[in-house]
């Protein structure tokens, strides 16, 4: 059972929990423990470096007499001393690095079930990256038989259903989509060790993305193989929640150090700036120094240590919504990485799809590749779509320091009053006076030089934009004298605010009739919108966007077809989201699958009886597929309201 407890985008903070009962906390990290030489011993890695699951090979322990009979005997557990979760491989990876292996499916299966294996992985096969389509595309139908045949088998076992497809991304999407309708519990993203290996990391995000586009959504996605530090936070960002390594030990014992931003071996070393708990104490002459296990030991904990301390902040920056700044940092650390993070950009579509409508922390820029995050895409669609301009006449402003309508607060007041609409030229492009405080406009941090992507991006959507809107006539705006038409600044805020996050039909419902604008003491900034004397919408502060309140909520259910805006319960939650309780996923029927997670939803009975309003947590392709966790965070019930 997975569930999600906190996202930012692709990256879920989950819990998941195995059927021996240990739930897993996500994303994790799996130790690769090779059973026949413990460089770390499997206790130490539960007791001193906080790991909760691992693996190892189950081929290799039954192509070992002594270590098959002590682990059939006595079981994985105990064989290795370890309490947490235990994940087997099935001699895949022995067959892409040596050769055919001479088991068959249903062995290393039955195999694992004997052993007491937590997680069990098909026999699948390897599909390697230079494959031609349609020698891929035939073993893939062999690993899909297996699979389906092991997941008849499986018993009491979790299975790993394996996706492959070597770079077509097609064949992955088509895989992914296959094995998501069986009873699989992990599906790894497998194959992409060689891509790794080359930093043929481009590659390896159409591969992750094209797997997630088919799968499952409530079900762990494991990138086997990927266990360096420097990929963490990246892999997360797309939507990894598993990870493994067994670099850790491969790199130590051949001397070499691994850190967030690459891996050095200790002949090359100049010096040695880590604090980690093996480290510490020690210089790089006392290290060299040691006697070969002894070095080998202290690398290899030196490396857990570097894994440990990354995966910690890969968690921290997802809590927060900063983890695209984390990620975003990271990938400088080589230039093939970077590579990848701008292949993201042919995937911005996907990721709006989960994007969040604002989040807690500023957006921070970092370079071009920044763009490519859909917030970008979202913004610009969502102001082509719905913005209405109050005049037909704009007046360009340059980007300033942030609001603008606070900097800007004689000029925008002269150029109005001559009867022009307000624009300044942003590096999220053309930026009305009325929508400035909406996120991620006035919530971000860009470098006063932009760079050259910046530039004519800027260029090409002021072009466009203008174009759409009709505005017949363009100045800037220091060209333009005050005049003394009259204007209610708020007013225009408030409504074009609206328009924007519902679209122009649903502003119109709840701006009708007298509207008062309750603002706040201190500030002096809008909070409450009343329309014909009833409480239709709050703004929030933090990111400048409404909280639909109950009477908004029926006005919108009056006007929008179903399901828009919505999320249709069964009758058994009915009375508890009325008194306020949250929506489960269990307890919807239907959802409108353009929302968006934190978006406003509406929830209703089967009939279209207002129930309560809220915020989305998940999307409506995961909604249909999660079994337990929250679906909806209700904020006012038709019973409390």
């Amino acid at each position: 059972m997975f569930e999600i407890t906190k996202r930012d985008g692709l990256a879920r903070l989950g819990k998941f929990e195995t059927k021996s009962g240990i739930v897993l906390e996500t994303p994790a990290l799996l130790p690769v423990v090779n059973p026949k030489i413990f460089t770390v011993t499997p206790k130490e890695l539960y007791e001193e470096f906080g790991f909760r699951a691992l693996i190892t090979n189950s081929y290799i322990i039954k192509n070992n007499p002594a270590l098959k009979e002590k682990a059939q005997a006595e079981g994985l557990h105990k064989m290795l001393d370890f309490p947490g979760v235990i994940m087997t491989d099935s001699g895949t990876f022995q067959s892409h690095m040596y050769g055919e292996v001479e088991v068959t499916n249903d062995e290393m299966v039955e195999f694992q079930k004997s052993i007491g294996t937590d997680i069990g992985t098909v026999l699948d096969i390897f599909t390697e990256p230079f494959w031609p389509k349609e020698e891929t595309a035939d073993s893939i139908t062999e690993t899909l038989k297996r699979t389906q045949h092991a997941c008849d088998i499986k018993g009491d076992m979790m299975i790993n259903g394996v996706v492959q497809g070597s770079v077509y991304q097609d064949l992955r999407e088509d895989c992914a989509r296959k094995m998501a309708d069986m009873d699989i519990d992990v599906h790894p993203i497998g194959g992409v060790v060689p891509l790794m290996e080359q930093y043929r990391y481009t590659e390896l995000v159409d591969v992750i993305i094209s797997s997630k586009k088919g799968l499952n959504p409530n079900r762990p996605v494991h990138l086997f193989g990927a266990g360096h530090p420097m990929i963490l936070a990246f892999a997360t960002l797309l939507g990894c929640d598993l990870f493994d390594s067994a670099s850790y030990a491969k790199f130590a014992r051949d001397d070499r150090f691994m850190f967030i931003d690459g891996t050095y071996r200790i002949a090359d070393m100049q010096s040695l700036d880590c604090n980690c708990p093996a480290c510490r104490g020690h210089t790089l002459e006392e290290i060299k120094k040691m006697e070969k296990s002894n070095r080998e030991r202290l690398i290899a904990r030196h490396n857990l240590y570097q894994i440990t301390s990354e995966l910690a902040l890969v968690k921290r920056y997802l809590k927060e919504g900063r983890l695209w700044d984390l990620a975003e940092m990271r990938c400088r650390a080589h230039p093939e990485l970077l590579n990848g993070l701008r292949r993201l950009k042919e995937h911005q579509a996907f990721l709006e799809r989960t994007e969040p409508i604002s989040r807690d922390a500023a957006l921070f820029y970092t370079g071009s590749e920044s763009r490519s995050r859909p917030i970008f895409l979202r913004y610009y669609r969502k102001l082509l779509e719905n913005y209405v301009p109050p005049t037909n006449k704009a007046a360009i402003f340059e980007d300033s320091p942030k609001p603008y309508s606070r900097h800007y607060v004689s000029d925008f007041n002269r150029v109005r009053t001559a009867g022009y609409t307000p624009i300044v030229r942003s590096p999220f492009g053309p930026v009305p006076a009325d929508l400035d405080e909406v996120y991620p406009l006035a919530q971000s941090l860009f470098p006063e030089i932009w760079d050259r992507e910046t530039e004519e991006d800027v260029e090409r959507m002021m072009d466009e934009f203008i174009k759409k809107m009709g505005f017949i006539d363009v100045r800037e705006q220091k060209d333009i004298e005050p005049g003394e038409i009259e204007y209610d600044a708020d007013l225009l805020r408030a409504k074009a605010t609206a328009a924007y996050q519902f679209g122009k039909e649903s502003a119109d419902a709840l701006f009708k009739g007298e509207i008062e604008l309750i603002k706040s003491r201190k500030t002096g900034k809008i909070r409450n919108i009343i329309s014909d004397g009833e409480h239709v919408l709050s703004l929030r502060a933090p990111d400048g966007l409404y909280t639909l309140r109950p009477e908004g909520a029926q006005r919108l259910l009056k006007i929008l077809p179903s399901p828009k805006m919505r999320c249709i319960s069964m009758d058994d939650a009915v009375p508890f989201v009325s008194n306020g309780r949250n929506m489960f996923c269990q307890f919807v029927t239907d959802m409108d699958p353009e929302i968006r997670p934190m978006e406003e939803i509406i929830i209703v009975d089967k009939d279209d009886n207002f129930l309560a309003t809220g915020r989305a947590i998940l999307t409506f392709d995961e909604l249909k597929s999660f079994k337990k966790g929250i679906a909806i965070k209700v904020r006012s019930g038709s019973d409390d309201s």
